[in-house]
């Protein structure tokens, strides 16, 4: 490993003292190079996008300011940030990604940096193919998101998969394609996406996962043609033949080949006639090596994937012993996992269909959205019978549904203007049947909020004097509560009560408590006298008796009771700030704001750092001092899409700003 000093950030570039020539010239190659990645990602769950914050590596492959890392590290990003080597932090865009691969490119505006002028410093890709194990290797990277560092290693094996099976992005098999290099220079989470560098300067990896003690990082020759087609267009298109390999069996004694597995119907390796238990030799004129474990498999399967769409694939082999020859036109690739889409009113996310899930359903076609998660008490999940994650919406409202896009165009349609849910007939299939059910599709309505019948008040909080306090106080077989807390203002302020008197009679009556279970018969008794009526308390103030009047008042309003909003888009709760808050937290009349009474879990209120019990007192510098007002400001936000602003709050004892970046 390098010394502790390669830790540093370069900004300038560390003292490289008693570090071998080779490796400091490989570092001042690569290392300016390197970036932090910061993002808010979003994936679909309970009904709703879940955000999470996240943070990777990257490295600048280009003098305009793309950025190569990993797929799972911003490929769904709504919100990425970078920090350059020198310290200067700069908004990215997602140009491209692609799963398969777990790759992804990002771009800087190179205006946005300090002197627009200045060129960015660029690594180079070298050729992955020529590294053999032993080969000394660097690991660059931001590891937990610490500033930018680096580790040393040597090569520990090139072609690695995960063991036990591939490692899933997106419903893709990353395994399907990448053999990892494998090597011991530690990396850690937040590693993923920064390069593995070999001693010439050169990136030769991506690094992208650990096991155990080893590093995995996908090749460069793969990582660049990759890192290229993303920069061109956006995504990366691949061929499809609909063809099943595994290794071949121990039985089979072939000295080459690989193992027809599986043929998918109406595919086009179905209609070229290939059968599970054909050997394939040879691919588009390419030998095929012997495949006797599953790390051989990738290597195959990359001729058919980067086949031209549209183009014939030749394959030879062998069935039964008897030589073939199969000839398939390749179609484009679906994606494995289309990407999912939130529709709020159904309290539900939704994704696309793909041919190859419809085949696996014995579907005749993919004209479906199909339900990816549900909220639990939202419309689609109350719906009777209860609509359920994996059915497919095939209509509503009698408008046929054929994809997401259509569901988020008819669910407008349907909820415009309205203001409150509708029932809405909604067809679905739910395990190859075809299901009618009523979702109430809509805006939920403010809950009403009756006011309560107010009942007498007498202002003060109070304990049961049990027989083991009469005891200790001297006054042993008595009942009765004491004071433990005395409501600011109140009339029994005002009377002279205080904190610790004994009230032992109430109107000449023994106030019958001396257990816990009696912690609610003075209240009661209290409640049941008119409001405004004038009572007298006897008891004990220390060792004196005393006798005191005061006028009961109207119970403070109750929390049920007070103006609340639930804002959807940003995931938060509240409700304005009741007498009983302002007693117990001891707030001041002058205090004006609303009370956060939850925020949601992987909500853009919780990624920016709002939390429950906070009094939010101002957004943008303009004072929040009711709902009513918190309502105005979160639909102007909304209207224009303004992001980020900032909330000012008050937690505890203390004041802070709150941050909030939505994607409207």
């Amino acid at each position: 490993m390098l010394a502790a000093a390669l830790l540093a950030s370069l900004s300038p570039l560390p003292l490289f003292a008693k570090v071998d020539p080779q490796v400091e010239a490989a570092v001042k190659a690569v290392y300016p190079a390197l970036v932090r990645i910061y993002v808010v990602s979003e994936e679909g769950g309970a009904g709703r996008m879940q955000k999470q914050r996240a943070s990777g590596s990257g490295t600048i492959i280009h003098p305009d300011g793309y950025i190569l890392t990993n797929h799972h590290v911003a490929g769904r990003a709504t919100r990425i940030v970078v920090n350059l080597a020198d310290r200067q932090e700069l908004r990215a865009t997602l140009v491209g990604t692609d799963p398969l691969a777990d790759l992804a490119v990002l771009k800087i505006d190179k205006k946005d940096l300090r002197d627009p002028n200045m060129p960015l410093p660029v690594a180079k890709f070298g050729d992955s193919s020529e590294l053999a194990v032993g080969d000394t290797v660097l690991a660059m990277g931001s590891p937990a998101g610490l500033s930018q560092s680096v580790t040393q290693g040597i090569v520990a094996n090139t072609e690695m998969i995960a063991p036990g099976g591939s490692m899933r992005l997106d419903g893709e098999a990353v395994g399907e394609l990448v053999r990892w290099i494998g090597h011991d220079a530690v990396i850690f989470g937040g590693n993923s996406g920064g390069p593995l560098v070999n001693l010439k300067g050169e990136i030769v990896g991506v690094n992208e996962v650990g096991i155990g003690s080893l590093g995995g990082a996908i090749p460069s020759n793969l990582a660049s043609k990759v890192s290229g087609q993303l920069i061109a267009d956006g995504c990366v298109r691949r061929s499809w033949i609909g063809l099943g390999v595994q290794p071949l069996l121990k039985t089979i004694r072939a000295n080459e080949g690989i193992l027809v597995s599986g043929v998918i119907a109406d595919s086009p390796a179905a209609a070229a006639g290939l059968q599970a238990g054909d050997l394939v030799s040879r691919c588009n004129g390419v030998a095929v090596a012997a495949s006797r474990a599953p790390e051989d498999i990738p290597v195959f399967n990359r001729i058919l994937l980067e086949s031209p769409i549209g183009s014939e694939v030749v394959m030879e082999g062998t069935r039964n012993g008897a030589p073939m020859t199969w000839k398939a036109a390749t179609v484009e690739r679906e994606a494995a996992e289309p990407r999912e889409k939130e529709l709020l009113s159904w309290g539900m996310t939704a994704r696309d269909l793909t041919k190859l899930a419809a085949r696996a359903l014995l579907r005749a076609d993919n004209r479906a959205a199909v339900v990816q998660s549900l909220r639990p008490g939202g419309a689609a999940a109350y719906s009777k019978p209860a609509i359920t994650p994996g059915d497919l919406i095939l209509e509503v409202a009698g408008q046929p549904i054929t994809n997401t896009a259509d569901l988020i165009r008819v669910t407008a349609e349907l909820t415009k203007d309205k203001t409150k849910p509708e029932p809405t007939l909604v067809g679905y299939e739910h395990n190859g049947h075809s299901f009618l059910t009523v979702v109430k599709i809509g805006p939920e309505p403010e809950s009403d909020k009756p006011g309560l019948a107010r009942k007498a008040w007498i202002g003060i909080d109070t304990q049961v004097i049990s027989s083991d306090l009469a005891e200790a106080l001297a006054i042993p077989g008595a009942k009765g509560v004491r004071v433990t807390q005395i409501y600011p203002g109140s009339n029994a302020e005002k009377s002279g009560l205080k904190v610790g008197d004994l009230i032992l009679k109430l109107d000449g009556t023994v106030i019958s408590a001396s257990r816990p279970e009696d912690s609610d018969v003075f209240t009661s008794l209290i409640r049941q006298y008119k409001i405004g009526t004038e009572v007298t308390l006897a008891g004990r103030r220390g060792k004196d008796e005393q006798t005191l009047k005061l006028a009961l008042e109207a119970s403070p309003e109750s929390s049920v009771e007070l103006d609340s909003h639930e804002c959807k888009p940003l995931e938060f709760n509240s409700r304005d700030i009741a007498k009983s808050d302002r007693i117990t937290e001891k707030l001041p009349d002058t205090l004006q704001g609303v009370l956060i009474t939850e925020v949601k879990g992987s909500g853009w209120a919780a990624l920016g750092g709002l939390a429950n019990g906070d009094i939010l007192m101002s957004i943008d510098g303009k004072a929040t001092d009711s709902i009513k007002t918190l309502k105005t400001q979160l639909d102007e936000l909304e209207k224009s899409k303004r992001s980020p602003f900032v909330l000012f709050v008050k937690r505890g004892i203390t004041t802070r700003y709150v941050e909030l970046e939505p994607s409207w």
